[in-house]
């Protein structure tokens, strides 16, 4: 979309919620942000947007581990402390529930998260002007 004007390129703001479950841009909503499972593109395939500013790094981990790996390891020691069942069981059971929670969540999260850094501007942060008083 361009504005009759100045010919520049004018983006809506779309939601990073919707684009980054999805897979997609942050400015424009088209192009892909991932080259493979996790592994983000160095710019989109549409708009050009380069992806350098892009940083989740431990976030979808966290998530993850956090509201999917601590439920499955309960739901897992309650099988066994309730039912004592054989091992067998938790292969068929609890590992592909753990599996499943672990891994589903990682890449519509990490999207989410970095097409969050892209519209609210996040960065670095940066000490301008600041210093420390000498003692």
């Amino acid at each position: 979309m361009t504005d009759s004007n100045t010919q520049a390129p004018h983006w809506p703001a779309l939601k990073p919620v919707e684009t980054g479950i999805r897979g997609k841009c942050p400015r424009c909503g088209q192009g892909a942000l991932f080259k493979g499972l996790l592994s983000l593109r160095e710019s989109c395939d549409h708009c050009g947007l380069d992806y350098g500013f892009a940083d989740p790094a431990d976030g979808p981990a966290f998530f993850v581990i956090c509201f999917g790996c601590v439920p499955a390891v309960v739901v897992a020691l309650m099988i066994e402390i309730l039912f004592t069942p054989p091992f067998w069981v938790h292969l068929v059971t609890s590992l592909p529930f753990l599996l499943l929670t672990c891994t589903l969540p990682l890449r519509p999260l990490k999207g989410w998260l970095v097409c969050s850094q892209f519209f609210y501007k996040a960065r670095e942060a940066r000490q301008i002007g600041w210093h420390v008083p000498e003692r």
